[in-house]
């Protein structure tokens, strides 16, 4: 198992491109093979990227001895069908959020990688973050008290060309909510260790959305521990910084510019001794989640977030959704 890991990635997407294929070699291992619903597609992600296989169909990746580990960023509506195919091919997969469209469906998800002894992790690219992980040290130690509030921003503009379905198709699981809301969730999950078990929204459709599909929310989520959380998402902003807030007892940390996917921001914390700025060290978000899941692969730790927290973020999700849809206060399911 020191071997490099070989990597099949389905779906040519963007976040694959950018970001992906350099973070698995980056963590010492080789993206082998893809597959995209065109095999024009695939030859040609694979001509560019250096990569040695490329096919037109999900089973002839799997069918691929050289694919020990898959990764999934296909249109949100697709990661079910696909993941289950891989658990039942012996495959272990990183699956980009949200899981599925359905939370029944990511708990089978869940279930068919536990049954078939694979490792599944969800693509939480945030946990990664040294802000994010320094802002879950820091409330751990009560360097601010026992937390009270916590604000999220993340605003943002989405680039023409990652817009498509997102804006567009909301059968395809596009719109803010399932797109950024759901990082949002797990992000207040592992910073704070607490869970969301109610949530208030309202949306928008405003420059970008298409037939309903939202592109901004405002949302408040209660959290088992009796902390509020406002979430301010969006695909419409285009020069807002984001950012993260937490407001305890005796204490804010306030992290700027830390919402993204870059390996950046910084975290000030105020108390009765002042201001000061928090030393962190930045680095690839989606190397090191790369890295862990790899360990995990190995028997040597844990993904960065697994799928059950998958399947709680979208849990949280799924409530603000619905709680925008009814205008009413929605209790997040237990799962």
């Amino acid at each position: 198992m020191s071997n490099p890991i070989g990597w099949g990635f389905i779906g040519a997407s963007t976040i694959a491109r950018e970001h992906m294929v350099a973070a698995v070699r980056a963590a010492g291992h080789e993206v082998v093979a893809i597959a995209s619903g065109s095999t024009e597609r695939a030859q040609a992600f694979a001509a560019e990227l250096g990569i040695a296989a490329a096919y037109g169909s999900v089973d002839a990746l799997l069918a691929d001895p050289n694919v020990q580990a898959v990764y999934i960023s296909t249109t949100n509506d697709q990661h079910c069908a696909q993941l289950l195919a891989a658990a039942a091919a012996g495959k272990h997969v990183l699956c980009e959020k949200p899981l599925a469209l359905r939370l029944e469906d990511a708990e089978r998800m869940v279930a068919a990688c536990r049954d078939a002894g694979v490792v599944m992790a969800t693509n939480h690219h945030l946990r990664n973050a040294a802000t994010h992980r320094k802002l879950r040290e820091l409330v751990a130690e009560g360097a601010i008290g026992r937390p009270l509030y916590a604000r999220v921003h993340h605003a943002v503009y989405l680039r023409p060309v990652v817009q498509g379905w997102r804006i567009k198709d909301a059968a395809a699981g596009g719109g803010a909510i399932l797109d950024i809301v759901v990082h949002d969730a797990d992000a207040l999950r592992f910073v704070l260790q607490s869970e969301p078990v109610e949530a208030i929204a309202l949306t928008q459709t405003g420059t970008l959305g298409h037939a309903g599909v939202e592109d901004g929310v405002m949302a408040v989520l209660r959290l088992d521990s009796g902390v509020l959380a406002q979430v301010h998402a969006a695909f419409t902003v285009r020069h807002a910084l984001t950012g993260f807030e937490i407001h305890g007892e005796r204490g804010s940390l306030v992290a700027r510019d830390v919402m993204t996917v870059r390996p950046e921001g910084d975290i000030v914390l105020r108390d009765e001794q002042g201001e000061r700025i928090v030393p962190v060290a930045h680095e690839n978000l989606y190397a090191r989640g790369v890295r862990c899941f790899c360990d995990a692969v190995r028997g040597e730790g844990q993904p960065a977030a697994d799928g059950e927290d998958g399947v709680r973020s979208l849990a949280v999700a799924l409530a603000v959704a619905e709680a925008a849809r009814t205008g009413s206060a929605v209790r997040v399911a237990e799962g």
